[in-house]
């Protein structure tokens, strides 16, 4: 069966039409933190916190914490050590109950941590970001941040 080009073209031009709706166009506005970090729009900044003498600043991105979906959350720590320290976090309570605790993985490009964890189904009252700081000389301190619920 031979396909004619008055076919092929409105096809051609309707699944591109379909694809491109389903991008995400940039409209124009962000935070400080996207600014500085280069990331997507969809991430808002949760503002600086501390863990042991570290500032930390944060941003979440994929939406608002749910019970039962994944978070993700930007960590720019004050000191560049290019990947060496190891930072964990997790959605919940300080002592980790019913909580998944997801590793940072280290954008050279932005020298951020980005760390996906998934929230505790159900949320416990007070729910925060939880985060573990191990620097490469083993110490290690613990902070937190609200998430946007």
């Amino acid at each position: 069966m031979k396909l004619k080009l008055k076919h092929i073209i409105p096809a051609i031009s309707l699944s591109t039409m379909l694809v491109s709706c389903g991008e995400n166009h940039d409209s124009g506005h962000h935070t400080a933190a996207e600014e500085e970090h280069g990331h997507g729009h969809d991430e808002v900044s949760l503002g600086s916190f501390t863990a042991g003498d570290m500032k930390i600043e944060a941003s979440q991105g994929h939406g608002k914490v749910e019970a039962g979906k994944e978070g993700h959350l930007v960590l720019k720590l004050p000191h560049k050590d290019k990947g060496a320290t190891v930072v964990r976090a997790w959605i919940g309570t300080e002592d980790r109950t019913m909580s998944a605790v997801g590793k940072g993985d280290y954008d050279a490009s932005h020298n951020v941590y980005n760390i996906h964890a998934n929230a505790p189904k159900p949320l416990p009252a007070g729910a925060k970001w939880w985060v573990e700081i191990e620097k490469p000389d083993g110490t290690k301190a613990v902070g937190s941040v609200a998430a946007k619920m």
